[in-house]
């Protein structure tokens, strides 16, 4: 296959180590590819990269383009850009895809521009469909889903009449494939061909801070929303997943009304998790909230509304007051271990 028939997907890094989300991307890509009849390639720039090929490859890529130089181990956006703008350019893939991350968002707008092509920010899917505009029939084209109107509808915006269709997309939200120690990919070197004139700014240092948070990790969450009714209240949510070994989540309409930080929201303007067991107390379980854990193994739901939403995809339900049903199930866990 010609590097024309691809679907293309940036590979962020971090010392030399591809992001998780490029890596959610890598495996949807192979996904849409398949259908597409077409290959894989992705991108990958940076110091010290080559090591991530073969990582890239058991996830589906066919193609690997690496460009590696010393002054590329940190991002900024004037070199990346210009050699994803060059990358693009010369190999003519279909679709690109790029991680919706503070990264992502800074180079995929920069390599739209330049190309004056299409771009749909932060997708929560992607599909291959046909699309009829003014009589015109397309083929197989990108359905770059994505939530608008602050979360209270879903779109889906396609860019048919000019490659390549291009789309950041959240992290969490594509599930990572199993991958494959088998698979190979074709390395192809690209020569950075940049110049001091190419570094307007330098990246001295950087400083990583740990993650408090990892409900993307999590076997166990549980969240809570506005039926707990106070940031105080949120306590209770705390000692049931301190009793399970859990992360504790929340709704979206729990963390503006200052219940908890952000970094616990679950849902489509949150994260997207996929655990073993999420319990959702007080969760009222607005499509937003669903979207982002609907895909959990056990959903256990806790609300004293018998008619709430978040029943009808709660694999068990109590309707009750959680001040109640809480310290019930704490009891009775911490009585059979």
């Amino acid at each position: 296959m010609s590097a024309e028939n691809s679907v293309m997907v940036y590979i962020q890094q971090s010392g030399g180590k591809a992001a998780e989300v490029s890596l959610e991307l890598v495996s949807k890509a192979r996904e849409l590819a398949d259908k597409l009849k077409a290959e894989v390639s992705a991108a990958i720039f940076g110091e010290k990269v080559e090591g991530e090929v073969k990582r890239l490859a058991s996830f589906g890529a066919d193609r690997v383009y690496l460009v590696e130089d010393p002054r590329l181990k940190y991002y900024t956006p004037v070199p990346y850009s210009k050699l994803m703008i060059r990358v693009v350019s010369e190999k003519k893939p279909q679709i690109v895809l790029y991680g919706a991350t503070t990264e992502g968002r800074d180079l995929a707008p920069r390599v739209a521009s330049n190309l004056k092509v299409g771009l749909t920010a932060d997708c929560t899917d992607l599909q291959i469909g046909d699309h009829v505009q003014k009589e015109t029939e397309y083929k197989d084209i990108l359905y770059q889903i994505r939530p608008a109107f602050g979360g209270n509808i879903i779109a889906t915006i396609v860019s048919p009449e000019k490659k390549p269709q291009m789309a950041t997309v959240r992290e969490g939200v594509m599930r990572l494939a199993q991958s494959d120690a088998s698979r190979k990919a074709e390395t192809v070197r690209i020569t950075a061909g940049l110049g001091a004139e190419d570094f307007p700014s330098e990246v001295i240092n950087q400083i990583m801070e740990a993650k408090t948070v990892n409900l993307k990790g999590a076997q166990i969450i549980v969240s809570g929303g506005m039926g707990v009714g106070s940031k105080d209240n949120f306590a209770l949510i705390r000692e049931l997943a301190q009793t399970l070994g859990a992360e504790v989540g929340a709704s979206r309409a729990a963390v503006d009304q200052g219940f908890i930080g952000k970094e616990h929201q679950v849902g489509q303007t949150g994260t997207t998790v996929r655990p073993k067991l999420y319990i959702a107390c007080g969760i009222s379980g607005a499509i937003q909230h669903r979207a982002g854990m609907d895909a959990s193994a056990r959903i256990i739901a806790i609300n004293s509304d018998p008619e709430a939403p978040i029943f009808s995809i709660a694999h068990y339900g109590i309707v009750g007051d959680l001040n109640e049903v809480i310290p019930r199930i704490i009891k009775a866990y911490k009585a059979r271990v």
